[in-house]
Order: structure tokens, then C-alpha cells, then sequence
């Protein structure tokens, strides 16, 4: 059985991981990232989204946050921490509207008519748990246009890729923190070739030990 710990930490918010084999929708990985106390854990969702913020650049408005991966909670404090520096919106109220899409069985993104307004003509800041293949944060950029908005720009806790379809993605953590992080093609595993089992099935739910 694989053991989580935490690898590092920076500004209250650790990162814990477990080294192992992991399969996910996507990719397989040699490392799980878990984000579930800085979801769940209010004093380390507001530390999280503190950080966040920090990395930000004040030359974009914000008036939309797509919340992926169950990040609701941080991202409520992502608008917070938002409005305290000073970061301006363009919403009539001037708040910052907090969204959970859903996913439709293609896993696209889907949002119904009663929250389209809150994308449509916004600046919507897409906030992830990870983005390690990019995949994901493209799905959400692709629906962000679709339905009418412009993208604000890309955060997550951690992340393995620069940027995605040409916006910076702000983090936390990123892959230098854990230098040996990889991400293969399932077709293309090394861990697979060589008959080692996975460990765990990994989602932004958590895991499921095998």
C-alpha cells in the first residue's frame, strides 16, 4: 500500500503525495497528488487560495470562477482574496460569481441556462485541483468560449504543465517541486511494460486502492 505524505510546504498549504502507479482518465502517473484537505479543510482552502492569488498578475478582471475538481470551497476564497487586492470585475453587483459546471457522458462541459449568464461576456478564471496533462483545462477553455466568454486565465494547486492553449497556468506547486513526477500514455507506460500493477485508480475525487 502506497503512503501519502507531505512533500513540501509554502505558505501554510502542503503538498502531500504518494509515489507509486496510478492510473487516471487520462495518463498514468508515477506520483498522487492530494488535494483533499485543501478542498475540505477550510483554514487550508483560504491558505491555498492566498497563494493562488499571489501568483496573479492585477491587469485582468475577474468576474467569473469555474470551480473543476470539486475546488468550490477554495474557490470562494480564490474571489475573496481576489476582491481584497483589488482586482476589478464587471459584474453590476461588483462580486465575483462562484461556478460548479457539470459534465456531460462526454465529458464535456456543461452549463445550464440559469448559469450561462455568468459566463457569457465574463472574464472566467478556470481554478483546478491539478492540471498535469493540460487535458482538462483545455475541455473548460473550449467551454468558456463556447458559451460566450473570454478566459481570464488558468490556477491550480499543482501543475506539470506551463500553459495551456497559450495561458500561463498559476500554481502553488508545480513539477519542480517533485522533480521525478511523470506522466505517460496508458499505451505507453514503463511501469506497465514491466508488469508492475497499479496501485490506485485516481480521479479528482480521490482514490480507489487496488
Amino acid at each position: 500500500m502506497f503512503e501519502i505524505k507531505v512533500i513540501a510546504t509554502r505558505g501554510g498549504v502542503p503538498l502531500r503525495a504518494a509515489k507509486g502507479h496510478f492510473a487516471t482518465n487520462h495518463s498514468h502517473i508515477n506520483y498522487y497528488i492530494d488535494i483533499t484537505y485543501n478542498k475540505t479543510r477550510l483554514s487550508e482552502a483560504k491558505e491555498t487560495a492566498r497563494e493562488l492569488v499571489s501568483h496573479f498578475i492585477n491587469n485582468t478582471p475577474v468576474d467569473t470562477i469555474i470551480c473543476l475538481d470539486g475546488t468550490a470551497v477554495i474557490g470562494a476564497w480564490v474571489a475573496e482574496e481576489l476582491t481584497k487586492t483589488g482586482f476589478r470585475t464587471m459584474n453590476a453587483h461588483k462580486t465575483i460569481y462562484v461556478v460548479e459546471p457539470e459534465f456531460n457522458n462526454n465529458s464535456m462541459i456543461l452549463l445550464r441556462d440559469n448559469l450561462q449568464p455568468m459566463v457569457r461576456g465574463k472574464h472566467v478564471l478556470v481554478l483546478m485541483a491539478s492540471c498535469t496533462t493540460g487535458f482538462t483545462a483545455k475541455r473548460a477553455i473550449e467551454a468558456i468560449t463556447y458559451y460566450g466568454g473570454q478566459v481570464a486565465g488558468v490556477a491550480a494547486i499543482y501543475r506539470a504543465v506551463d500553459e495551456v492553449e497559450g495561458y500561463p497556468v498559476r500554481s502553488v506547486y508545480s513539477v519542480s517541486d517533485i522533480p521525478d513526477y511523470e506522466s505517460y500514455d496508458s499505451h505507453e507506460c514503463p511501469y506497465c511494460k514491466k508488469g508492475i500493477k497499479l496501485d490506485a485508480l485516481v480521479n479528482s475525487y480521490g482514490y480507489s486502492a487496488l
